[in-house]
C-alpha cells in the first residue's frame, strides 16, 4: 500500500477513534448533557466501541490507530509492517488524534463554554493518574498495553490477507474482538491511570487541549506527566512483540 494511502486511512480511523472516545468522556463530564455523570463503565463502553468504529474504517491499513500497536507489529514481523512504514503510521495517528480531539471540542463547544472551569477539562482529552507516581503509573500503562498487543499477536493470530486487509483467528469477532479487549482493559486495569494504552490517543488530544482551551481560561496540559502514556504503551507493545517472537507460534 502506498504511503499516502496508509497516512489517509490511519488519520481518518484515528480521528474517528478520538472523536468518539473523547466524546463519551465529554458527555459524562460536562454539564447539560444527556450522559452527564453516567459513570466510568459508561466511558469504558464508549471507548471500546470507538475502537471498533475507528478500526473498521481503517481496515485497509490493518487499523493500527496506535503507535504501540504499529511498533509491536513491526517488531513481530517486519515483512507485514516494514520499518519504513512505521513513521508514516505514527505520524498519521498523531495528526488524526489531534483532528479527532478538535472535532470533539467543536461538537461540545456549548457545553465547554457552560462549564464553570473549562481550563480543568484535561481529563476529557487525555489521561491522568489517580495517585501520581510516575514509575508505577508507567508500570500500569506497560501492563495494559502489553495485554492489548499480546491479544493482537497471539489470540487474534494477526495475518495480512491477500487483499491487504488483516484477518484474525477469531474471525467471527473481527474488530469487535479488539473492542472487547479494550473494554476489559478499561474495566480491569483502567482505574489507576485512565488506560491510555496508546501514545497518539493521549498526546494528540493533549496538544489539541493546549491550543483550544486558552480560548477561555488557562489550560494546564500537565506536560510533566505526558511522557508516561507515551513511553509506557510503546514499552508494553515492544515487550508483547518480543514475547511473541520467543514463543513457538512465531515460528
Amino acid at each position: 500500500m502506498a504511503a499516502g494511502e496508509i497516512f489517509l486511512w490511519e488519520l481518518i480511523g484515528t480521528a474517528m477513534l478520538i472523536l468518539l472516545g473523547n466524546g463519551v468522556v465529554a458527555n459524562n463530564v460536562l454539564r447539560k448533557n444527556n450522559g452527564n455523570n453516567a459513570g466510568f463503565l459508561f466511558v469504558n463502553f464508549g471507548w471500546a466501541f470507538a475502537v471498533f468504529t475507528g478500526a473498521s474504517i481503517a481496515a485497509p491499513t490493518g487499523a493500527h490507530l496506535n503507535p504501540a500497536v504499529t511498533l509491536g507489529l513491526a517488531i513481530a514481523d517486519p515483512e507485514k509492517v516494514p520499518w519504513s512504514q512505521v513513521p508514516i503510521y505514527m505520524l498519521a495517528q498523531m495528526v488524526g488524534a489531534i483532528v479527532g480531539a478538535t472535532l470533539c471540542w467543536a461538537a461540545y463547544k456549548l457545553q465547554f463554554d457552560d462549564h464553570p472551569e473549562p481550563e480543568n477539562t484535561l481529563g476529557i482529552f487525555s489521561t491522568a493518574p489517580q495517585i501520581p507516581h510516575k514509575v508505577w503509573n508507567l508500570v500500569t500503562e506497560i501492563i495494559g498495553t502489553f495485554v492489548l498487543v499480546a491479544w493482537i499477536l497471539f489470540a487474534a493470530n494477526y495475518k495480512m490477507g491477500p487483499d491487504g486487509v488483516p484477518t484474525f483467528g477469531n474471525a467471527a469477532l473481527g474488530y469487535a474482538g479488539v473492542a472487547f479487549v479494550v473494554l476489559v482493559i478499561g474495566t480491569s486495569l483502567g482505574g489507576p491511570t485512565g488506560y491510555a494504552i496508546n501514545p497518539a490517543r493521549d498526546l494528540g488530544p493533549r496538544i489539541a487541549y493546549a491550543f483550544i482551551l486558552p480560548i477561555r481560561g488557562k489550560a494546564n496540559p500537565n506536560w510533566g506527566y505526558s511522557w508516561v502514556p507515551v513511553v509506557g504503551p510503546l514499552a508494553g507493545g515492544a515487550l508483547a512483540a518480543l514475547l511473541y517472537l520467543a514463543m513457538p507460534v512465531a515460528a
